[in-house]
């Protein structure tokens, strides 16, 4: 039993250091956007219209955008009817 704690503290230790670091396209933010979606319990939604805003400089641009546009329009019909 002892052996499968530290294998799941070493799993929670590499994931918060992957999110930390994060992919190349998010370096240079204080925060990661994963990390900072975790810790303030966004929902997927929300979530994904940060990280698409927040890396389309970097990755792919106007699509990024019309992702992040997405989300938020589906966020409006879903919470807002709209």
């Amino acid at each position: 039993m002892d052996n499968q704690n530290t294998s799941d503290s070493q799993k929670h230790n590499d994931t918060i250091k992957s999110l930390k670091e994060g992919s190349s396209h998010y370096k240079g933010f204080k925060i990661q956007p994963a990390e900072f979606i975790i810790k303030n319990k966004l929902p997927f939604a929300e979530g994904n219209v940060v990280k698409y805003t927040l890396r389309h400089n970097k990755k792919n641009g106007a699509e990024d955008i019309k992702k992040a546009i997405h989300y938020l329009k589906m966020i409006l019909e879903m919470q807002y009817g709209e």
